[in-house]
């Protein structure tokens, strides 16, 4: 996902659709209770859907797309509802420091992806 991202500025509902469900499979298997799983998948979507509609009422144009909102659900299913303030603020904080190191694209805009990725891992696997 993350190289798609940065390649094409678009995440494929495909992986995301099949991660969410492996998420969901997962927090089964792991816990038995998919309750914070699904509870995750859909607060991850619509703060970020909310985020998205917002920033282009204000500004006039697009900040954060759909896909975004679909990778933070994967996150909220594999890491729970209470793991997405630390994932969205370890994206956030890696994305600026990310900016000195990527360049733009033609159209200005950084991929986010790539750090919603990045910060899920980081949850999943060490905390």
């Amino acid at each position: 996902m993350t190289w798609i991202d940065i390649k094409t500025m678009r995440l494929p509902n495909s992986i995301n659709f099949a991660l969410l469900a492996i998420g969901f499979l997962q927090a089964y298997v792991l816990s038995g209770d998919m309750a914070q799983s699904v509870l995750g998948a859909a607060t991850g979507y619509y703060a970020f859907v909310a985020v998205e509609l917002s920033f282009k009422a204000i500004r006039k144009k697009d900040g954060l797309g759909r896909g975004d909102a679909k990778l933070l659900a994967v996150g909220g299913a594999w890491c729970g509802v209470s793991s997405l303030p630390i994932i969205v603020l370890m994206a956030s904080v890696s994305g600026i420091l990310g900016l000195l190191c990527l360049q733009k694209n033609e159209k200005n805009m950084v991929p986010f992806g790539p750090f919603l990725a990045f910060a899920m891992f980081a949850e999943w696997v060490f905390f």
